[in-house]
């Protein structure tokens, strides 16, 4: 439940780099599934105890419980070289796979599970027992995993003004990462029934635009004081300033299928906050998006990934939704430029474009039946790709 804002371990704290570069971290969540049956097991306290005897005081990786007994994250290091994070994002994910293997499970990257177990117990945490008993039954199968992209600026108030700039392109960061199609062993229709699942959590989506950090500071504050938000850390938004550390913190993304898919959110976003510093710097404010129009795009994400109709926030009319992706890719350009991260991110995408997304490679498998679904997420979740993220 990172995406909640539980920030339970130690989060990536990204800073401004020399030569105009911005450093990055990312949080992947992902679930624990038996190996006989597929379906999820609460094995995560016995996974990350396996995980921390045979990595004692390894420097920059970091793996954390969630709210739930079946999930697992690992935080990488402050990278501030794209292929440390490239190195981070493997490593994790593979000690993680070993660690679970040894206890007879296997380590799932998916925004939702395939095959469901029994319910899962809630984490042994005070907040999280809080939170528990705050949200009741919304709580209790929610074994939603996202990929979550940090990404170091200045201050908190550049931090809010910054996530004005994302508001229009959430939904299509959502959009390349849908891989959350079955619920329960059955396709929902969705491309990401995570989101969807999310929205019954109050304030869910893309984020209020804010004109400061105090009134940002401020509307979490009513929140709280309205009960439904434990704390300042329990925002829903895909996007915000981090309640504890310098950086905007992105949280539109599915379970990225594979470390290439993680990558790739990661330079779409760092090139998006770069561009929105760029723009701030010229005195130029975030473009007005209205919440309705927010909360179409998004749901229209969810439904159709790439693979049909989107909803341009600014034209506020149906475009479709690669057209959407040519706009934020023209957008970011000079930024990708600028770090040298343009031909990758051009190869990442055109491999993307062949194999599809998540979500549609895990349909393609389903003929033979969830069971294939959840073998094919294992194999993807520590598939070494060829390749890497080099400026």
């Amino acid at each position: 439940m990172g995406e909640q804002g539980m920030e339970t371990g130690t989060v990536p704290q990204p800073g401004r780099l020399s030569g105009g570069g911005l450093t990055v971290g990312v949080e992947e969540e992902f679930l624990l599934v038996d190996a006989v049956s597929r379906r999820t097991v609460a094995g995560a306290a016995d996974v990350l105890a396996r995980v921390a005897e045979v990595t004692p005081g390894m420097i920059g990786i970091s793996y954390h419980p969630e709210l739930l007994g079946t999930q697992v994250e690992a935080t990488t290091g402050i990278c501030t070289e794209p292929a440390t994070l490239r190195r981070d994002l493997w490593d994790a994910r593979l000690r993680l796979a070993d660690a679970a293997r040894a206890e007879g499970l296997r380590l799932v990257a998916s925004g939702t599970p395939v095959l469901r177990g029994p319910t899962p117990p809630v984490t042994a945490s005070l907040r999280f027992i809080r939170i528990a008993e705050m949200y009741a039954g919304v709580v209790a199968e929610y074994q939603a995993c996202g990929c979550h992209v940090h990404v170091g600026v200045d201050d908190r108030e550049t931090s809010v003004a910054v996530v004005n700039h994302l508001r229009p392109w959430l939904p299509t960061l959502l959009a390349l990462s849908v891989n959350s199609p079955f619920d329960r062993g059955v396709d929902s229709g969705y491309g990401s029934w995570r989101v969807i699942d999310q929205a019954r959590f109050p304030g869910a989506g893309v984020p209020p635009w804010f004109p400061s950090a105090a009134a940002y500071d401020t509307q979490v504050a009513q929140l709280i004081d309205c009960g439904v938000l434990v704390d300042s850390c329990m925002t829903v938004w895909l996007a915000r300033p981090s309640s504890r550390f310098p950086t905007v913190e992105v949280r539109a993304a599915d379970a990225a299928a594979t470390v290439d898919e993680a990558v790739l959110q990661a330079a779409l976003v760092r090139g998006l906050v770069r561009t929105a510093l760029s723009e701030l710097a010229a005195g130029r404010e975030a473009p007005p998006v209205t919440a309705p129009i927010c909360a179409a795009a998004v749901w229209s994400a969810a439904r159709h990934g790439l693979g049909g109709p989107g909803v341009h926030p600014l034209l506020e009319r149906p475009v479709p939704a690669t057209r959407l992706l040519a706009e934020l890719l023209r957008r970011v350009r000079p930024a990708l430029e600028d770090t040298g991260d343009l031909a990758e991110v051009r190869r990442l995408l055109a491999a993307m474009a062949l194999r599809g997304s998540g979500a549609a490679r895990q349909r393609r498998v389903a003929a033979g039946g969830p069971q294939a679904v959840v073998d094919m997420l294992v194999e993807q979740t520590v598939r070494r790709e060829e390749g890497a993220w080099i400026p």
